[in-house]
């Protein structure tokens, strides 16, 4: 099987109550035109309609849509291989964490198993809860990590909280991930072609870095879907409480980003030796990380994403003529050592 021919998968995460479940029932519901395996934790989670569902094939519903629903047994890898061996016909594949699922373990999966082959990780969608984001940052360390992760996050709920309050919620989102698209959403509705088949995660797919903070603007991926089906269906106990402690809370506030961009042109013996510096001084703190490289001697663009200590680097396309060469990268992580890794990076300039 060649790389073209891998199957797609998208990951659906997010905290308890946050909407994704209904996110899964909605994008099953709705014409994509894929024959998609659902991977979820247990069916009693989602409401699947039973006129959805032509036969049981012990741990696996096939839907009237031509989708197909199969329990996690076991792990993860053991689950995909099963729908393999089973010869089912599928050309893409959809999996429901369960809502304190920290994403790490789901990416690294797709990157460094024997399913790398067959399978490739398109991108990672978290849902969130407009009205309890804030506390949910506060209280627990999963919601953080989940948008960290993400490269398309829903802002769930927006019929819940005023203009004002979105607007500081999508800030806050935009400053832990500059690099995920967010769609503001309610009742998860939003068409399945802005979460499917995005090649988020490939090197081969649509590759620009957002613009950095101070030069701030709307354009760039930031889409907002904005629908207004209510859905009564969403109160999970928490108390909606707007203490400073809740709105500037503990946990997120170690997960963050920030840019790096040189002009002068790079050294690639040096860029190496300073991610390697990177992988073993932050290692597992750092969660995402994506950049376009100026390299000297090079006449392409070389591009590069990165997961905690997996990085995947490649030549890209040749530079336009007039375009302005400029290394930019973007680091998402936690408790990082900004200022030893921008030192580093400044080490790469060449000779």
């Amino acid at each position: 099987m060649t790389k073209s021919e891998t199957i797609p998968v998208t990951v659906l995460t997010g905290f308890l109550g946050a909407g994704k479940t209904t996110l899964l029932t909605h994008l099953l519901s709705q014409k994509h035109g894929y024959r998609i395996a659902v991977i979820i934790n247990e069916f009693g989670e989602v409401s699947i309609d039973n006129q959805l569902v032509v036969g049981v094939d012990e741990e696996i519903l096939e839907l009237n849509n031509g989708c197909l629903c199969c329990r996690v047994r076991g792990d993860l890898i053991r689950s995909l291989k099963d729908l393999f061996q089973r010869q089912k016909r599928f050309d893409y594949v959809l999996i429901e964490t369960t809502g304190l699922a920290d994403p790490s373990p789901v990416v690294h999966t797709f990157k460094a198993s024997e399913l790398a082959e067959r399978l490739r990780l398109d991108g990672i969608v978290t849902v969130v809860d407009a009205r309890h984001l804030e506390k949910e940052l506060h209280d627990a360390p999963e919601p953080a990590r989940q948008i960290a992760f993400a490269d398309v996050i829903l802002l769930n709920k927006t019929d819940l909280v005023s203009a004002t309050e979105l607007e500081h919620l999508d800030a806050r989102l935009r400053k832990m991930n500059p690099l995920a698209t967010i769609h503001r959403t309610t009742n998860s509705r939003i068409e399945p072609a802005k979460l499917l088949n995005l090649k988020a995660r490939d090197l081969t797919g649509p590759f620009t870095v957002p613009s950095a903070p101070a030069a701030h603007d709307h354009d760039h991926d930031h889409q907002h879907d904005h629908d207004h089906d209510h859905d009564h269906d969403h109160e999970h106990g928490h108390d909606h409480d707007h203490d400073q402690d809740h709105v500037h809370g503990h946990h997120d506030e170690e997960v963050s980003s920030f840019y790096l961009s040189e002009e002068r042109p790079l050294d690639l013996q040096r860029v190496e030796a300073w991610l390697s510096e990177v992988i073993r001084d932050s290692g597992s703190n750092i969660y995402r990380s994506k950049g376009i490289l100026v390299i000297k001697g090079q006449a392409k663009r070389v591009i590069f994403q990165g997961v905690q200590m997996l990085f995947d680097a490649k030549p890209d396309r040749l530079w336009n003529v007039g375009e302005r060469r400029v290394s930019q990268l973007v680091f998402i992580g936690k408790n990082l050592d900004e200022a030893r890794i921008r030192e580093g990076f400044a080490r790469c300039v060449a000779g």
